[in-house]
C-alpha cells in the first residue's frame, strides 16, 4: 500500500488518515508510506487529534504522546540548553532516569553515543556537521545524507546487532533514517520502522521524527521540508483495549477534525466578510 496524506497535513491529521485506512483494511497493512508536508508544525486539527488520543492513552495507563516523542529527541531539553550542551544533560542526568535495566535503551541516547575503536562518537552531530557543510559549502551534495540505522559502522545506529538481535519484541523498531538536501524544499526526511503499533507509538513517533529534522534543520541552517515515514507493517494495536474501542477513537478524532475544519471555515467567512464591507 501507498498512501500520502493531503498537502498541508500535519502530523495528527496524517496519523489519522493513515489509521483510518489501516482500520478499513481489517487492523494491519505492510509497506505503509506517509506523506507529512509540515512535521514540525502542528495546526488545530492536529492538536485536537493529539488530545483525543493523549486521553485514551491515559486512561489506559500508556505513554503520552509527548513522552514517546522524547525518545526520538529531547526537544524541550534542546530548546533549554542548546547544541551540544544537551547532549551531555541527556546523557548524564537524564538518560539514567528514564531507562531501566531491562531495556534496550532509547533512540536518542544511541543516535549522539556509539563507542569506537578510537573512542566515543556522537553519530547525530556529525550528521548536522556534515549537512552544514554542505549548505554553507561551494557545493551541495544533496543526497549524501544516509543513516541506515542497522549498520554500526554508519552514522547514526539505533539497532545494535549485539544487544538486540535475540529480541522478537519490545526492541527498537526504527531502522533507518535519511535526510536529503532539496534544491526547492529544504531537508527532507525519510524514516523506515520495521514494525508501527499505530495506538501507543506512530503519532509520537511522527512528532519525534519532526522535531528531530527541526533540530538538524536549525543547527545547519537550512530550511525544513516534509517528512516520509515507511511503516513495513503497520497494525492498530489492541492491547487492554478492544476493535471497538480503537474505532470509536478514530471516530473521535475524525469528529473533532471536521469541527475544527468547520469553525476554521466559518472564521475565514466572516473575515471575508469584514473585508468586504
Amino acid at each position: 500500500m501507498y498512501m500520502a496524506v493531503p498537502t498541508q497535513a500535519g502530523c495528527g491529521v496524517a496519523w489519522l488518515t493513515a489509521a483510518q485506512k489501516i482500520d478499513d483494511a481489517g487492523g494491519n497493512l505492510y509497506n505503509v508510506v506517509v506523506d507529512i508536508e509540515n512535521p514540525a508544525t502542528l495546526t488545530a486539527m492536529d492538536r485536537r487529534v493529539i488530545g483525543a488520543l493523549d486521553g485514551f492513552l491515559r486512561t489506559h495507563e500508556k505513554l503520552p504522546v509527548d513522552s514517546v516523542a522524547n525518545t526520538i529527541i529531547p526537544y524541550a531539553l534542546y530548546r533549554k540548553y542548546g547544541a551540544p550542551q544537551f547532549y551531555d544533560v541527556y546523557e548524564k542526568d537524564v538518560y539514567p532516569r528514564v531507562t531501566k535495566p531491562q531495556e534496550w535503551g532509547r533512540y536518542f541516547y544511541r543516535m549522539i553515543h556509539y563507542e569506537t575503536r578510537s573512542g566515543m562518537m556522537n553519530p547525530l552531530q556529525r550528521l548536522v556537521e556534515k549537512v552544514r557543510t554542505q549548505v554553507n559549502g561551494p557545493r551541495t551534495y544533496g543526497n549524501v545524507f544516509e543513516l541506515p540505522v542497522t549498520d554500526p559502522a554508519l552514522d547514526v545506529n539505533t539497532y545494535n546487532a549485539a544487544c538486540d538481535g535475540n529480541l522478537l519484541r519490545g526492541g527498537p523498531c526504527l531502522s533507518f533514517l535519511s535526510f536529503k538536501l532539496h534544491p526547492t524544499r529544504g531537508l527532507m526526511l525519510t524514516a523506515m520502522y520495521r514494525n508501527h503499533y499505530f495506538i501507543q507509538r506512530t503519532l509520537g513517533n511522527y512528532i519525534g521524527l519532526g522535531r528531530l529534522q527541526a533540530f538538524v534543520a536549525e543547527e545547519a541552517g537550512v530550511a525544513m521540508g516534509p517528512l516520509t515515514c515507511i511503516s513495513t507493517h503497520a497494525e492498530l494495536d489492541t492491547g487492554p483495549w478492544g476493535k471497538r474501542d480503537v474505532r470509536r477513537l478514530l471516530q473521535e478524532c475524525a469528529a473533532a477534525v471536521s469541527e475544527t475544519a468547520e469553525s476554521e471555515s466559518e472564521e475565514n467567512r466572516h473575515v471575508l466578510v469584514r473585508q468586504s464591507v
